[in-house]
């Protein structure tokens, strides 16, 4: 069974009108106004009080939970910082050394 685990289930036939059409797609409309300043003020406006009333409904951090991932992205950083460095350094090294042994064969070679 593809569609369903339940045979007794009714066949649901898929929807056949446009995207927004129907009571659910239905948008609000607003008039607007005769001239355009006042719309923009007005939209200003309904914008700062839609603002305001979001972030009333934000769930704000405590000191304790900020101070918490602040230290913890402090030591990702210098761990990494650290990781990073030592990498830089040992692959610097390591062409040194490759540089070297490059030229001591070369000169044993006579190429050089």
């Amino acid at each position: 069974m593809a569609e369903t685990d339940n045979p007794e289930a009714p066949i649901v036939t898929p929807r056949t009108a446009r995207f927004g059409e129907g009571p659910e797609g239905r948008v609000a409309r607003r008039e607007r106004g005769q001239s355009g300043a006042p719309s923009r003020l007005s939209g200003l406006g309904q914008f700062l009080h839609d603002v305001r009333s979001e972030m009333k409904r934000v769930s704000w951090p405590g000191f304790i939970e900020v101070r918490n991932t602040t230290l913890i992205t402090l030591v990702a950083v210098i761990f990494f910082a650290v990781y990073l460095f030592a990498i830089d350094q040992g692959l610097s090294r390591l062409i040194t050394l490759l540089d070297w042994v490059i030229e001591k064969l070369a000169r044993m070679l006579g190429l050089a």
